[in-house]
């Protein structure tokens, strides 16, 4: 199939999903909802590609299996969170700022469906990879478990501080948010290379970059880091200005030595 074919009809149902995503958020007021969908889309994209490509099976078999597997941990774990708290500060402000105007709501919800599309590109490049390296496949089977393995990590070693009412106001700083403000992002960021491996020998392989490249942009400077400090620095204050100041922000390293 064209892949401009494959894009057209990931977009249609990524949009009929978001579409539905929408309509569940109304009465509950919780527009968390939309980051498990996204989860779920984008892992089902790398299985729609893999169904639908031309290129070697191995490639398209492992992109399928580690794609599903990372989409649906990611979107378990952003479940939990979604139906067993309130709705996520992030998405409370957007409600006050747009005095929850629906109409809103709806064309964000549908920018996520863009989005999935956008973060499917890698996967589009390894469906139509023609070569099979083993080399490269087992590279990419190695970068999914350090970075899928690290991310659950840094996610359990939040919830467990969030879970402990004694932590109300304070900034996690166990374990690897010792030494990352944001290990989970990093970790997210480092998922998106094991793509790249799988991609190598495609026509396409430029393709593969975008998951990184595209990734790095997003969570540095548009929707991930500024939003969840911006939030950070209105709960906790004082508190998360001492962690920003001692903490590297992405990229983990040891903590500064300052007095508290």
């Amino acid at each position: 199939m064209n892949p401009w074919i494959q894009l057209l009809c990931l977009w249609v149902l990524a949009a009929l999903m978001m579409t539905l995503g929408w309509m569940w958020q109304r009465p509950r007021s919780n527009a968390g909802i939309v980051d498990v969908l996204w989860s779920c889309g984008v892992g089902g994209s790398a299985v729609l590609f893999a169904m639908l490509g031309d290129g070697a099976a191995w490639p398209r078999v492992v992109m399928a299996v580690l794609g599903g597997l990372w989409g649906m941990r990611l979107a378990a774990h952003l479940w939990k969170r979604v139906s067993g708290e309130p709705e996520d500060g992030r998405y409370r402000h957007l409600r006050e700022h747009w005095n929850g105007n629906q109409l809103y709501f709806f064309l964000f919800f549908q920018f996520q469906a863009f989005l999935i599309v956008l973060f499917s590109l890698p996967f589009l490049s390894v469906a139509h990879n023609p070569e099979t390296f083993g080399g490269w496949i087992a590279a990419g089977l190695i970068v999914w478990l350090i970075s899928v393995i690290g991310e659950a990590i840094a996610d359990a070693q939040l919830a467990r501080f969030r879970s402990d009412e004694a932590n109300r106001g304070r900034t996690c700083r166990a374990g690897l948010w010792r030494y990352s403000r944001h290990p989970n992002y990093f970790f997210e960021w480092i998922h998106w290379f094991a793509y790249v491996c799988l991609a190598v020998g495609s026509t396409r392989f430029w393709l593969a970059w975008s998951g990184p490249l595209v990734m790095y942009i997003f969570l540095r400077w548009i929707s991930g880091i500024p939003y969840t400090e911006t939030h950070a620095l209105r709960s906790r204050g004082e508190d998360y200005r001492d962690y920003q100041r001692t903490t590297p922000m992405l990229f983990p390293w040891f903590p500064k030595r300052t007095e508290r």
